[in-house]
């Protein structure tokens, strides 16, 4: 979408993102670390993250303007589809997301704990813990590098992984917290149990 707005007799056009495909990881960051204030305020916040409209300018907008905006932005995220994308290519590469998040090691678990956090400030950690270079492949069949813990190189790459794709991942990855590993915790409290018992 083209915003045009005049400034100093001159009329510039600015970019306004319509497609979650088009929004980078950096630009839904700071979507996510938006503030709740008054409506202006969250409005104003929401143009500068989805656009490049500087905020100066923003504040210059009639209230038609910013409402029609609004409502695209709106439009965008109700017509989102989440559905996780297992394999992805950044720069040529492909990164594989964890194939089996059940078996996911203690430093792998303790890294995302620590990450999720401050996940507003961290998704490009959290992003480079569940994306690993794809090291073989099958059909639909995938292996990623092991975790080594060593995660400030691809945190970088990940910074340019789109904001649909990191919102499926994340999905997803809630949908195994809140469900899947309590249950696996409490699996394996009662089998530790048991075997103290024997």
């Amino acid at each position: 979408m083209k915003v045009k707005i005049k400034e100093k007799g001159k009329q510039r056009k600015y970019k306004v993102i319509t497609n979650w495909s088009d929004v980078t990881l950096e630009r839904w960051a700071k979507l996510i670390s938006i503030k709740s204030g008054t409506k202006s305020e969250e409005a104003r916040d929401t143009i500068a993250a989805l656009s490049d409209i500087p905020k100066k300018l923003i504040d210059k907008l009639e209230l038609y303007h910013i409402a029609a905006i609004m409502q695209a932005l709106g439009t965008m995220q109700r017509e989102e589809k989440t559905c996780l994308r297992e394999v992805i290519e950044i720069d040529g590469k492909e990164y594989g997301f964890h194939p089996d998040l059940e078996s996911l090691t203690l430093g792998e678990y303790a890294d995302l704990e620590t990450y999720l956090k401050d996940m507003e400030n961290n998704m490009a950690e959290i992003m480079a813990i569940l994306f690993r270079p794809v090291v073989a492949k099958e059909g639909d069949f995938y292996q990623i590098e092991a975790y080594d813990g060593e995660i400030k190189l691809r945190t970088e790459v990940m910074r340019k992984i789109s904001a649909d794709k990191v919102q499926d991942a994340l999905v997803f990855f809630y949908n195994f917290a809140a469900i899947l590993l309590p249950t696996m915790l409490s699996f394996l409290t009662k089998e530790l149990r048991e075997t103290i018992k024997q």
